[in-house]
């Protein structure tokens, strides 16, 4: 198996015609869809990216520039299970985890024989198990359910899928500058959604890891595995878990270097690339390992890759 930033997701090793037959293409806007569930931004200027010490250089989360987007409308969560579930019902669509027979899930949610079992594994980060039968529904594999989850954001969604669940919607994916516009909520340059400490005043204000990656987590914020949406404060703008919970999809390629000298206005990055943008962090981020958490914070996965801590939000023009 090939990984990218492994300790945040995991990637599929194939040679999927579809992948390749999407890496043109640019970015549709479109105006159609319900606003029930969105918040309507008034768009701008702000100051993109950051320069702190904190940050991954090799990234490309600098340089900070002034960037200016449209308005739009954004879904103020994650799309739950149980809005997912209606556009399966809608439609009969079949997820690539569905497809490929499986996805990645997180080793500390399986049984000791289930994880001796997998026949591959992420060689450097054996924590992701590549299992039979997970999927969106069945988010541990066989046996697994949402049945008790409809409220928590729906994962073992790759960005074709998320793709075509915005299309059934009448909406789009963000770009990664619309993200990061919302995502900051008004605030300018802070680390967080909410400001610069992660826990201020002692009060936990997003799920992601705590205790001793990867074989401990503590929970003290209340969750190991995903949360209820809107289980945190939402950020200045009303979105909610634009930090951790799980990585969102946006519309853009990725690559560490077009944007330092790529437009600064509406920009949807670069034409074509092999990974498309994620961003936000997960339930699986911690300080000592992966702190992707940060606003400025971004990483990427193939278009057809599905793990248990990836999900999405939608996005439509004014």
């Amino acid at each position: 198996m090939e990984q990218g930033h492994s300790c945040c997701t995991a990637s599929r090793e194939t040679e999927n015609t579809e992948v390749t037959a999407q890496k043109k293409g640019r970015l549709e806007r479109v105006s159609g869809g319900s606003t029930n569930g969105m918040a309507r931004l008034d768009g701008g200027s702000f100051l993109m990216g950051t320069e702190d010490d904190e940050g991954f250089p090799q990234d490309g989360e600098g340089p900070i520039r002034e960037v200016t987007v449209d308005p739009f409308y954004i879904d103020k969560t994650h799309v739950t299970n149980k809005e997912f579930s209606r556009f399966i019902r809608a439609t009969g669509y079949t997820t690539e985890a569905e497809e490929y027979g499986w996805s990645f899930v997180f080793y500390l949610f399986l049984q000791d024989e289930e994880v001796k079992r997998a026949s591959q594994v992420v060689q450097s980060a054996p924590w992701w198990i590549p299992v039979e039968g997970a999927d969106w529904a069945h988010p541990e594999g066989p046996g697994s359910s949402v049945r008790d989850r409809k409220d928590h954001p729906v994962v073992h969604v790759s960005w074709n899928d998320a793709k075509a669940y915005c299309e059934w919607a009448g909406k789009r994916l963000p770009t990664e500058s619309e993200w990061e516009y919302a995502a900051r909520g008004g605030l300018e340059q802070k680390k967080f959604p909410w400001g610069d400490e992660l826990i201020p005043d002692g009060k936990h204000m997003c799920n992601i890891w705590q205790g001793t990656f990867p074989n401990n987590n503590t929970a003290e914020d209340g969750f190991k595995g995903t949360a209820p949406v809107g289980s945190f404060p939402a950020n200045g703008f009303g979105l909610y878990d634009t930090s951790g919970n799980t990585w969102e999809w946006c519309h853009d390629w990725f690559s560490p270097d077009y944007h330092i000298d790529g437009p600064r206005d509406n920009p949807t990055g670069p034409p074509e690339g092999d990974a498309r943008i994620i961003r936000g962090g997960s339930y699986l981020c911690h300080d000592s390992y992966c702190n992707r958490y940060r606003v400025a914070a971004r990483t990427a996965n193939t278009p057809d890759s599905s793990t248990g801590n990836t999900g999405f939000r939608c996005v439509r023009d004014v």
